[in-house]
């Protein structure tokens, strides 16, 4: 953290779709130079004043794995409670793959939803994060893959497009938005970023309303970040009041890229050093290929192995026994030294969430309904299995993996915020809990999507930053 004064404005508010998105977001703030912290709902005046002055907030949400009746019930009041903070931009943060459907973590849904909040012209869409190897031409995504290092149209992609509940089937952003909600929605092309001032950017995008309700800003470069978050300093400066953006991190590499070229952000730090532990807990409720490579690879370097039975812990015929066998598994392997991984699934081809889809649809669940409650359930129940763990076991260092799985074990755990500690991958720090309860008091926590980081992840997480990448 590098500033100290308490701003007069806060400069950024956003609310992350899930745990991971919203410490990804938090990152590129912190090694920014903003003074920020992450947040388990919306801070009140004094809560904010209670921790000191901050440059940006961030809420960690769950609104990724909810149903539109569900983001109905939630969001209204969160979006509300972040346009009452003042900030000069208030962002959605999506996943930076932007996987959702009209079903569930409806992207869409939520720009009608902002409109209440924030009754603007239009809401500009950011798709690009060349950082982490995404990036938006003439309105349609692309994304590099971290099982192979290439990169891919988002619908053949080789993990999105096979996403247990939220395949990617449509590269054009627009048009995947618009099977969510009615929405018209333009496009900001790299040859206007290529060739329009900021201010001329800022003008054309106003000049869509009212014939379009949203636009796709496109991104391949850094410098065309930059220009980004140059337009969409106009915009809020002409709007006067908080505008509402949708989008991946690519919203704060442009905002904190911007601030740098202003003068109006120090320079970043780069938390570049974390030491080595003892032993680590990792839990990973992802199926993707790459965090399979990432299970493998712990196993590798010593890792104890513990496979979770989904079915047993959610649909099973007591499901009480079979979490207290879990806890009491990790507990003791914990307790002999070892670091553990703990699993639902080894990749899109492991067994154990076939079946309890399987098991789901004999309950009378749609195939649809039993993906979407499956990841539900495993995570609710992780949720209660780590927090257990974690007051039994004191750790310092836990390792979350899967976007619906960090966010319903973080809010278990229940920390009053999470502030960076260092670098571990990017779009997947390494964070610490601010707690006055005891078993949180000093735990880090690194949260990743399934699609995030090398195949060393978890190893690194173990031996620190001078463990080789």
């Amino acid at each position: 953290m590098t500033s100290t004064d308490k701003p007069q404005t806060l400069k950024l508010a956003f609310y992350g779709d899930d745990f991971t998105g919203s410490t990804d977001a938090l990152e590129v703030l912190a090694f920014g130079g903003l003074r920020c912290a992450l947040f388990l709902s919306v801070p009140t005046p004094l809560q904010m004043a209670a921790l000191g002055g901050f440059d940006a907030i961030g809420v960690a949400g769950a609104s990724r794995a909810m149903s539109p009746d569900e983001m109905d019930a939630e969001l209204p009041d969160v979006l509300s409670g972040l346009a009452a903070l003042a900030p000069q931009i208030v962002h959605y943060k999506v996943c930076s793959t932007f996987d959702s459907a009209p079903t569930v973590g409806n992207i869409g849904r939520v720009i009608e939803l902002s409109r209440s909040a924030f009754p603007q012209p239009v809401v500009p869409i950011i798709a690009s994060t060349p950082a982490l190897g995404r990036y938006c031409l003439f309105g349609h995504l692309f994304a590099r893959s971290g099982t192979d290092d290439e990169v891919y149209r988002i619908d053949r992609h080789p993990i999105m497009s096979v996403h247990p509940v939220t395949p990617m089937q449509e590269s054009d952003v627009a048009r995947h938005l618009q099977k969510q909600a009615p929405l018209a929605i333009g496009n900001v092309p790299l040859t206007w970023l290529d060739t329009a001032s900021p201010a001329a950017l800022a003008e054309r995008i106003a000049d869509m309303a009212p014939s379009r309700q949203a636009v796709v800003i496109d991104g391949l470069s850094p410098e065309h970040l930059t220009a980004t978050g140059n337009c969409l300093q106009h915009m809020a400066s002409a709007l006067g009041a908080p505008l509402f953006v949708v989008g991946s991190s690519g919203v704060e590499y442009a905002l904190t890229q911007s601030w740098q070229h202003e003068g109006a952000a120090p320079s970043a730090d780069p938390y570049g050093t974390f030491d080595a532990v003892d032993q680590v807990l990792v839990v990973s409720g992802s199926a993707s290929k790459l965090s399979a490579m990432q299970i493998e690879a712990a196993l590798d370097a010593g890792f104890r192995e513990v496979a979770i039975d989904v079915e047993a812990l959610t649909i099973g015929p007591d499901t009480a026994a079979a979490e207290a066998r879990l806890v009491s598994e990790v507990v003791s392997a914990l307790a002999s030294g070892a670091s553990v991984v703990m699993h639902t699934a080894r990749g899109p081809s492991d067994p154990r969430v076939a079946r309890l889809i399987q098991g789901l649809q004999a309950q009378g669940c749609s195939l649809e309904q039993a993906r979407h409650q499956s990841g539900r359930m495993v995570s609710e129940r992780l949720g209660i299995v780590v927090d257990a763990i974690v007051r039994r076991h004191r750790l310092r260092r836990l390792v979350l993996s899967g976007g619906d799985t960090s966010s319903r074990i973080t809010q278990a755990l229940g920390p009053d915020a999470l502030e960076i500690r260092a670098r571990l991958a990017p779009g997947a720090p390494l964070c610490a809990a601010l707690s006055s309860a005891p078993h949180l008091s000093g735990l880090e926590l690194a949260l990743k999507g399934g699609q995030m980081g090398a195949p060393d992840y978890f190893v690194r997480a173990l031996r620190g930053s001078a463990a080789s990448t």
